[in-house]
């Protein structure tokens, strides 16, 4: 089979650089590897000075603003242009390995055959320089400078602030090239397009594999992502099961109210619940337990904290770590109390329902009467209700309006107040009201479609 004529040229021309190579005086080659060896150092460096001014965080750049020497300086300007920064490194990297690869291939020559097959030189060659290139030039120095950041980039501020004005004509050419791309880009895809949330769980579950721990996981993500759109008022406890204490309740009667609910903290309120005045902490009794009944309870009462019912869960949690508090009144717009909501609520949203030495019952009072079909109370929160059954709690979302609650759902999907033994359908979802009165919706029987859960 005879050769291609361009495959040939090539073979002629890489022997013809092997003789020229080989024909080289000891001296050449030893400024050769001298070269070689100094290069190679210069890759490290700089290849290490990308990890270690694109690693640097606010801390960093807070504490290099303080300080007045020029090093620190020359650091700020270098990242106040990051764009610019890697243009220059970039390049920089380049042409240096571009020399290390002429310099070897020189430094081989002396001591490969002309003699030798082609595929033999290139292939030794090949795996020599990259080996030297990966390990020394590019692994090494970044593995240093992930933890040696400040150091790395005081060494590099001058070199980099050289290199930066020494490269910026073709540094700016690949900048403006990158930045007319990202224009095009933009008016083709739109940016600031928002991720749906159904994209984002149909990400979450590609991405755990198929297993009951797995599953489980997927829970718990799909809840911390859902976790910023969730308002208080989808978790509160309403005000009609709020155990609260009136301020001129008699201290026996309080006590006896303390051991009967089990809660730890309890609302005070003077008349009405809608005129909260504060919070009672169980453990601020223990130490007048032998008082009569006549004890000035009133003064161990603590102020009330109140949030809108309105309020995202995600903000609510950080004032709670900011003022130290577990407990939230929550008020409706009209300034009146709407219910109650603890830290717990916020954890149990992410985590799903957390038991301690107290809890008797759930707060979801249902009967599983088998896999697709619940009795709930007509009181009970979608949310709860959701995770009970095993549905995303986005489902009713389109059609549950301004109500949280599974009655209010009835309640909007049928226009009044059903009667008994009546029915109303949504999708793959029935509901059957089993008790109710002229005023509300006591409970309702939850059917859902086999396809819905298996699905």
């Amino acid at each position: 089979m005879e050769s291609e004529p361009g495959g040939e040229s090539i073979h002629l021309l890489y022997n013809q650089f092997l003789l020229l190579s080989s024909s080289a005086t000891p001296l050449e080659v030893g400024i050769a590897i001298l070269l070689c060896i100094l290069l190679l150092l210069a890759s490290a460096l700089v290849s290490g000075s990308e990890v270690a001014y694109f690693s640097l965080d606010k801390n960093n750049m807070e504490d290099l603003e303080k300080e007045t020497d020029k090093t620190s300086q020359r650091i700020i300007n270098l990242v106040a242009d990051k764009k610019y920064l890697l243009a220059t490194i970039l390049v920089t990297n380049n042409f240096i390995n571009i020399a290390i690869i002429l310099l070897s291939t020189f430094i081989l020559g002396n001591f490969i055959s002309a003699a030798w097959p082609a595929w033999l030189i290139f292939g030794v060659e090949v795996i020599l320089v990259t080996f030297l290139l990966v390990l020394f030039g590019e692994v090494s120095p970044k593995v240093y400078a992930s933890s040696n950041n400040i150091h790395v980039a005081r060494i590099m501020a001058r070199p980099l602030s050289m290199l930066r004005k020494l490269t910026y004509p073709i540094s700016s050419l690949l900048v403006s090239s990158t930045s007319l791309i990202e224009r095009r880009m933009a008016k083709r895809y739109d940016k600031n397009q928002a991720v749906s949330m159904e994209d984002i769980d149909q990400a979450i579950e590609l991405s755990v594999t198929d297993t009951q721990d797995a599953k489980q996981d997927i829970r718990l993500l799909k809840s911390i992502v859902k976790f910023g759109n969730v308002s208080v008022k989808q978790i509160m406890r309403s005000r009609v099961d709020v155990t609260a204490v009136e301020q001129e309740t008699g201290f026996d009667e309080l006590l006896e109210l303390v051991r009967e609910s089990g809660f730890s903290r309890i609302p005070v309120y003077n008349d009405s619940f809608d005129d909260v005045t504060g919070v009672l902490y169980a453990k601020d009794l223990l130490e007048h337990l032998n008082k009569n009944d006549d004890f000035k309870w009133q003064d161990v009462v603590r102020s009330a904290f109140f949030v809108p019912e309105t309020k995202k869960i995600d903000d609510l949690l950080h004032e709670f770590q900011e003022k130290r508090t577990h407990v939230a009144i929550v008020v409706d717009e009209y300034g009146g109390t709407a219910g109650l909501v603890t830290l717990e609520d916020i954890l149990e949203e992410i985590i799903g329902e957390i038991k301690d030495e107290f809890d008797d019952n759930i707060d979801v009072e249902y009967t599983k009467l088998d896999d697709y079909n619940y009795l709930f109370e007509g009181k009970s929160m979608l949310n709860d209700v959701c995770r009970v059954v095993g549905l995303d709690t986005t489902t009713f979302d389109n059609i549950k309006g301004d109500s949280d609650s599974l009655a209010g759902l009835v309640l909007e999907l049928a226009g009044r107040i059903p009667k008994i033994n009546e029915s109303v359908e949504y999708e793959n979802y029935r509901f059957l009201i089993t008790a109710a009165d002229k005023r509300r919706i006591i409970q309702i029987k939850v059917t859902i479609e086999p396809e819905v859960l298996n699905a």
